[in-house]
């Protein structure tokens, strides 16, 4: 990869559960979209991300999907920006 955006180009939050679309753009080829899920959880007075899940987020995870997948299909990257 040629570059990769410092900070995601859209996120989404469902519950605890937030997933961040990335824009990849590499030296040959289209544009792309990533994406990469994490959650947020309070220890003590600090909050904390993690990316490992519990059953009782995933319904949570499969709506942060969803969602990112909806937006990804809405939002695709044309050739001509990859040019």
């Amino acid at each position: 990869m040629a570059t990769t955006n410092k900070k995601p180009i859209h996120k989404i939050k469902v519950g605890s559960v937030q997933a961040d679309i990335w824009e990849q753009t590499p030296e040959k080829g289209d544009v792309f979209y990533t994406l990469t899920f994490s959650r947020s959880y309070k220890k003590g007075d600090e909050w904390k991300t993690s990316h490992s899940f519990t059953q009782q987020h995933l319904d949570n995870l499969a709506d942060a999907a969803i969602d990112a997948k909806e937006w990804m299909r809405q939002h695709r990257p044309s050739k001509a920006k990859a040019a």
